[in-house]
């Protein structure tokens, strides 16, 4: 279920690999390869992805290496 703070909509881990179409353990190499910066958590640590981020995150996905 997504999140709202201060008029942004945020999204939690399980959602965006759901959205993005990824496994859990590939957009977490992803955010360690670099690919995004600076994703914030919430108070208990979880990330929150953005949906620009999740948009940056879809084009990854549809790169042809």
């Amino acid at each position: 279920m997504p999140v709202v703070v201060k008029g942004e909509t945020y999204y939690r881990t399980s959602e965006v690999c759901a959205i993005v179409g990824v496994s859990r353990s590939t957009l977490l190499r992803w955010l360690r390869d670099g690919i995004l910066r600076d994703v914030p958590r919430d108070r208990r640590g979880w990330r929150l992805f953005a949906t620009s981020q999740i948009d940056r995150l879809k084009q990854e996905a549809d790169r042809i290496y």
